[in-house]
């Protein structure tokens, strides 16, 4: 017995009760091992080292590569973007999980022209081995930690407004210091498909609540109240929260034309109930109309600087603010390379964590 069989967990079985032919028997093994099959009631078991690296690794690395080609098409759901991401031929792709098939005697994925989704086995094989290509590359990557800086290519998707005036001069400054690393931008406001269009991040305001996503807070956002000089004139200026039921309010988009707005001083916290003209899922908007004199509006200091300096608003009950805005990095997994670590480390020690 070699040292890397004395070092590797026992993974093949012999059923005493088995009367198949040897190749049916092998296959029926191999399926047992793998997870997609169960043991017939009564079979006695019999553990042994020496297959472990055939069934796992194939006692090579290409196993580790056929199993990385099969959890990328299982994450994407689709051989073409599979294929693209990483750098594969399709035809390759298909060859190798075709192989995979074969070798195991079961259909991983069910195909169609316009999709492809995991069989009942496919998907017991996805639970066992998809944190085992993670792991892997995460090895690799630490391996490259110790010679140089983190590099490579992050695609990070948040929302527009989000983007140009808190993440962006950020992005800036991190650039300059780790040259290694270049990046795919994708501002936008609505919730991207991390897995279909191969984002490594997203950053998102408030609560995560999509449970199949791994969420870190790297910060969170003051929110005061702004309005414009003219409206306030004309519908005169806020001196306690509830005198906010008296106004127009500019609400982000909900199922209802009012809202429940939260706020809070040194000392106490106060609600009211708000109704207005306009819903908007767009901060930008929101700014703009509050400008424009259409209402109150509670939003980031940080986006209306320039509006304040020019007079075009002014803030509104000073004393008091809305909850901070939590600021979450959302992944598909917790096991991110380097340079994905690097920057959301990098983003957490510059924003505000309460």
């Amino acid at each position: 017995m070699t040292g890397l069989q004395r070092g590797l967990p026992i993974a093949r079985a012999t059923m005493s009760n088995s009367a198949c032919s040897p190749q049916a028997e092998k296959t029926r093994r191999d399926q047992i091992v793998l997870g997609v099959a169960a043991p017939e009631k009564g079979a006695k078991w019999q553990w042994s080292f020496h297959s472990w690296n055939r069934l796992i690794f194939m006692s090579d690395l290409s196993a580790l590569h056929d199993m990385t080609l099969f959890v990328e098409v299982a994450r994407t759901a689709s051989f073409s973007r599979a294929s693209q991401n990483l750098g594969v031929p399709g035809a390759t792709l298909s060859r190798r999980i075709a192989a995979i098939e074969r070798e195991f005697g079961v259909r991983l994925f069910n195909r169609t022209t316009r999709h492809v989704e995991l069989t009942e086995a496919g998907r017991r094989y996805f639970e066992r081995c998809g944190h085992l290509v993670d792991e892997a590359r995460l090895a690799q990557e630490a391996l490259r930690e110790v010679a140089a800086q983190p590099s490579g290519h992050v695609r990070l998707s948040m929302p527009v407004d989000l983007g140009v005036t808190v993440i962006g001069p950020l992005l800036t400054d991190f650039a300059r210091q780790f040259p290694g690393i270049s990046f795919d931008l994708d501002l936008s406001p609505r919730n991207t498909d991390l897995v279909g269009e191969s984002v490594d991040v997203a950053i998102r305001l408030g609560a995560v609540r999509d449970e199949k996503l791994v969420a870190r807070r790297i910060g969170s956002l003051e929110q005061r109240l702004f309005a414009a000089p003219a409206y306030l004139s004309l519908r005169g200026i806020p001196t306690q929260p509830a005198d906010l039921v008296e106004h127009e309010c500019i609400l982000l988009r909900n199922a209802q034309r009012q809202a429940l707005w939260r706020l809070q001083n040194d000392t106490d916290m106060a609600e009211a109930v708000v109704r207005g003209r306009f819903m908007v899922n767009n901060v930008s908007l929101m700014r703009v109309l509050a400008e424009r004199g259409m209402g109150v509006a509670v939003l980031d200091p940080s986006l209306v600087r320039e509006s304040l300096a020019q007079g075009r608003l002014l803030q509104v009950l000073p004393q008091w603010a809305a909850p901070r805005l939590p600021l979450h990095a959302v992944m598909t997994s917790r096991l991110q390379p380097a340079n994905v670590r690097t920057l959301l480390d990098f983003l957490a020690a510059r924003l505000v964590v309460v």
